[in-house]
């Protein structure tokens, strides 16, 4: 669906109207920021005093009628045994209409967004801190998913296991370090059923 060209579209737009950037130069330090900060609004925040939740009601306010039921991973989920979080660098609101259109939702317990971290992101190590003490998740029994390997760094630190969720748009360097992500799978839904599979069997 790209829903996020969506959302990267209106972070360059709202930079582009605060400090009066052309185009081009919006985008350069929208992404200036992505990569130092772990996201465009952290970097906002940091540098400019930019209010995060103007930032966020504005390139959150999207079309999410382009997502679609996903039945597959909805029946995945339904057989995965254990408790179950969104941990997301975006909104409650964000996540919980994604969940809404996919036709999830019903197998979440909570979401832990950017608020709940204290408007620090991922990768940032602290905001995992607060996220598994927020939940009492036992990191060496626990699995995150991720599409962004970066962010799945800290969680190996802390004996989580990790999956990385590739796509077209998030393939790393060649020479990057990728022995924090302990799966890669390129269909969330599959992978999940595998795993569950195999944790009947034994």
């Amino acid at each position: 669906s790209n829903l996020f060209l969506q959302i990267d579209k209106k972070m360059k737009a709202f930079i582009a109207r605060a400090f009066d950037l052309q185009p081009d130069d919006a985008f350069k330090l929208q992404k200036k920021y992505y990569h130092e900060y772990g996201t465009t609004m952290r970097g906002l925040m940091v540098n400019h005093g930019i209010d995060p939740e103007i930032f966020m009601n504005y390139v959150h306010d999207i079309d999410h009628s382009v997502l679609q039921p996903d039945p597959d991973l909805d029946n995945a989920l339904g057989n995965l045994p254990g408790r179950k979080f969104i941990y997301t660098n975006g909104s409650a609101r964000h996540a919980s209409a994604v969940m809404e259109k996919l036709g999830i939702s019903r197998h979440f317990m909570g979401i832990f967004d950017i608020r709940a971290g204290d408007y620090v992101p991922k990768p940032d190590p602290r905001s995992y801190t607060d996220f598994i003490a927020r939940h009492s998740v036992a990191p060496q029994h626990a699995v995150m998913f991720e599409d962004s390997h970066k962010n799945l760094k800290p969680a190996s630190d802390l004996g989580m296991t990790t999956v990385f969720v590739r796509n077209t748009g998030n393939a790393p360097a060649e020479d990057e370090d990728l022995s924090h992500c302990h799966y890669t799978t390129e269909n969330l839904a599959a992978w999940i059923r595998n795993a569950t599979d195999n944790i009947e069997r034994n």
